[in-house]
């Protein structure tokens, strides 16, 4: 298609413009003051009359982002949303500044409060989060904090939100995450997304394209040195990586970069300039495919109709990519390898892909993640799939089940490290059974060739994305054995396998519904305790009259908390200051 007719195709594509201060782009763009501009890899960009993005475009005119700008009082740009398309067709948001929560402090019981600064409110912050005061003023500005003449001070905190766009545009959005917030209109740092395991694939990699492309827009001539900054901050090896893709670290001294990020109170001294070769995508709607290349090779394919949620990746040096599933270009088409399936696909020569490597055949003696049904994978869509992760609301809604687990499960992970009895009760287990853990099943389930898990599901989407990720775990230390020990079913298959078998460990999750219906509650309360061997350990979800019910059944508590109390529960509260969980809920340990 010609370069013209590519733009005008564009510009008549009446879902682009979506945002609510570039309608006038959708009606006229050239009448509204935009200009538009090629990239050497053939993307283009769409510009506002200021001179911002408004929209970015793969070669062949389909969208990756869109910017909505506004002037200020002071007749400056100010960002104000963006809408980011991702590798598999849905479209999530972000708005600056969204989240606003307020600290109030009272000063006027201190002696001498009258001569307290904001400095001063400054430096206790520093050292109550152990981070320099350099980064305490970076995020809070003067206006941020207020020192009333009674002694009352209010800290203002604001971070940027992620959304879901069911329909691309803000119209209904479902909140996804936060950031400490971006100076979008002048970016001068790299964060880190909280609540990382709440975003969309490839959510982290839209966003980081999202920043790259203001950046390049903002430095043109003279790279800007970046630091990454969080308060308090969260360095990761997940996001060393994705910052790598798209910046290039230096340490100072030569220290390994990784090392030094690595180290909360040092991630800063790494500094990141533009890597000369960041990714680039394209969407190719007949096969339903989002591509990945970097310097002519592709590094990654998402197909949007795949029900397994996941994508294709180029094939590592040593082991294989996640879940096996691989990605190669030979002979003029892209060969997608999932397991002993394979799929061709013609390249397009706007790709920009050059390089050309073998097929890698999936090993027969390396066992699936979906080994671990023995019934069968369950029947999930593609969409159902790719939207598998746990959300929370950025309000005082209380959260939902599926949210709620981990904050149970995780802190039960923990806990072994300090309470020497259940350690040796979870180790010692040989027959476990996990029932409706499905969000938290990475903290329940221990790869131990003396075990054999039963884990019974009731949500089929997080089910095979835990599945997943235990092939992958067993990836990591080329212990396949380890998948045989582990079968999941539905409540259904497990009874007409097993319906007697008995159990040394049991972790449930108590349906919130139970909670409304006392005596088949406790009905079923009793029908676990006699799944338990003797000596056997009960890991459960509950209400305070659960230790009423131990009781009767004479079983010994060792320990009970409520959820809301709990460590794991409180970091949440830390980054959604208003999260409620459902009153009462506790975690409860019992044994018989």
């Amino acid at each position: 298609m010609a370069h013209d007719s590519i733009i005008t195709s564009v510009l008549s594509q009446p879902d682009l413009f979506l945002l609510l201060g570039n309608r006038s782009y959708a009606e006229d763009f050239a009448k509204a003051g935009g200009r538009i501009q090629t990239q050497p890899s053939g993307h283009l960009v769409f510009y506002g009359p200021t001179g911002r993005r408004v929209l970015l475009t793969d070669p062949e005119g389909h969208p990756l982002h869109e910017c909505e700008w506004a002037s200020d009082a002071q007749g400056k740009d100010q960002f104000v949303s963006a809408r980011m398309q991702l590798d598999w067709g849905q479209w999530v948001g972000i708005k600056p500044g969204h989240l606003v929560y307020d600290t109030h402090l009272n000063l006027s019981s201190r002696p001498g409060w009258e001569a307290i600064t904001k400095d001063d409110l400054r430096t206790m912050a520093a050292h109550a989060m152990n981070v320099s005061l350099e980064q305490i003023q970076f995020f809070y500005r003067d206006e941020d904090i207020v020192i009333d003449p009674s002694g009352q001070a209010t800290i203002t905190q604001r971070k940027d939100a992620f959304y879901i766009l069911p329909d691309g545009r803000f119209d209904q959005p479902q909140f996804m995450s936060c950031m400490t917030a971006m100076h979008w209109e002048h970016i001068d740092y790299l964060p880190v997304v909280e609540l990382f395991l709440s975003l969309l694939p490839g959510t982290g990699s839209a966003a980081f394209e999202l920043i790259r492309s203001l950046y390049d827009d903002q430095n043109p001539h003279h790279p800007l040195p970046l630091q990454y900054r969080g308060i308090p901050p969260y360095p990761s090896e997940g996001a060393f990586r994705l910052f790598s893709q798209f910046f290039t670290p230096w340490a100072p001294g030569g220290i390994d970069p990784l090392r030094l990020f690595l180290d909360p109170s040092r991630s800063e001294e790494v500094t990141w300039l533009p890597s000369p070769h960041p990714p680039l995508r394209y969407i190719d709607p007949p096969n339903h495919l989002g591509i990945t290349v970097i310097q002519g090779k592709v590094v990654k394919v998402t197909q949007s109709t795949d029900p397994t949620g996941l994508s294709y990746f180029f094939p590592k040096p040593r082991g294989l990519p996640p879940c096996g599933r691989s990605v190669v270009t030979f002979d003029k088409s892209l060969i997608l390898q999932d397991e002993a399936l394979r799929l061709t696909v013609p390249v397009n020569d706007t790709w920009g892909i050059s390089d050309v490597s073998q097929p890698q055949d999936y090993p027969a003696s390396v066992p699936s993640w979906r080994s671990v049904f023995p019934n069968g994978v369950p029947q999930v869509t593609a969409l159902e799939a790719y939207s598998a992760v746990l959300l929370y609301p950025e309000d005082d809604q209380v959260i939902g089940e599926q949210e709620s687990q981990p904050f149970l499960f995780d802190y039960v992970d923990d806990l072994r490290e300090d309470n020497p009895q259940l350690q040796t009760s979870i180790q010692s287990a040989q027959h476990v059974l996990i029932d409706g853990c499905d969000a938290a099943l990475s903290a329940c389930i221990q790869l131990d060739k003396r075990k054999n898990s039963t884990v019974l599901y009731r949500w089929g989407h997080l089910a095979q994305k835990q599945a997943q990720a235990l092939w992958n775990q067993c990836a990591r230390t080329q212990q396949w054995a380890l998948l045989s020990t582990i079968q999941i079913l539905t409540h259904q298959q497990h009874l007409k396998a097993t319906p007697e078998q008995s159990y040394d460990l049991i972790y449930r999750w108590t349906p919130f519904e139970l909670f409304e219906q006392p005596t088949l509650l406790e009905q079923t309360f009793a029908s676990y305790m006699k799944q338990l061997t003797a000596g056997g350990t009960l890991i459960i979800s509950g209400l305070p009259i659960f230790q009423e019910y131990a009781r009767k059944l004479h079983m010994t508590m060792a320990y009970t908390e409520y959820v809301q109390q709990l460590p794991t529960f409180r970091l949440h509260q830390a980054i959604l200051p208003k999260a409620k969980i459902y009153q009462d809920l506790m975690i409860c340990i019992f044994q018989k």
